[in-house]
């Protein structure tokens, strides 16, 4: 198990793009949505995934990873057809942190949020000129919500 320190942002303009190193896309569906434990199942440029995330505790929460054949994910992904959702996600180093901004494409279009992966949550972050409003905690930006229809 490890442990997942993330922060996220709203972002606020698309100076992000040329910041980025790699995009890859993915498609993700939710099987549980459960308020103590969401279990997801990702495909990201041919590679399948499934992950079981705890409930948050603020920016912290605890993860299991696992890759799966992507014939296998992409079969789960069916049995939950209306919580799949897809995006662009680019990737920015930026103050010695590597951000993740996911472009949202499909019915989430013009969404896009950026989230950093923390070491410790006591780590300071300098914040790209892309990044507004933090919305770490605020469920109506959790992915497991916007798959669902219950965010925003």
């Amino acid at each position: 198990m490890a442990k997942e320190i993330e922060r996220k942002f709203l972002v606020t303009d698309e100076s992000y793009k040329s910041m980025a190193t790699e995009i890859r896309t993915m498609m993700q569906a939710y099987l549980s949505t459960r308020p103590e434990a969401t279990v997801r199942v990702r495909i990201a440029d041919g590679c399948g995934f499934l992950t079981v995330k705890s409930k948050n505790r603020g920016a912290e929460r605890d993860e299991w990873e696992y890759p799966v054949p992507a014939a296998d994910a992409e079969a789960m992904a069916r049995l939950a057809p209306s919580t799949v959702i897809e995006k662009r996600r680019h990737i920015v180093p930026y103050g010695g942190l590597t951000w993740e901004v996911d472009e949202f494409i499909g019915r989430l279009a013009g969404l896009t949020v950026a989230e950093v992966e923390l070491p410790s949550a006591d780590v300071v972050v300098k914040l790209p000129p892309f990044v507004g409003r933090e919305v770490t905690g605020d469920p109506a930006y959790y992915n497991s919500n916007l798959a669902g229809g219950q965010g925003l």
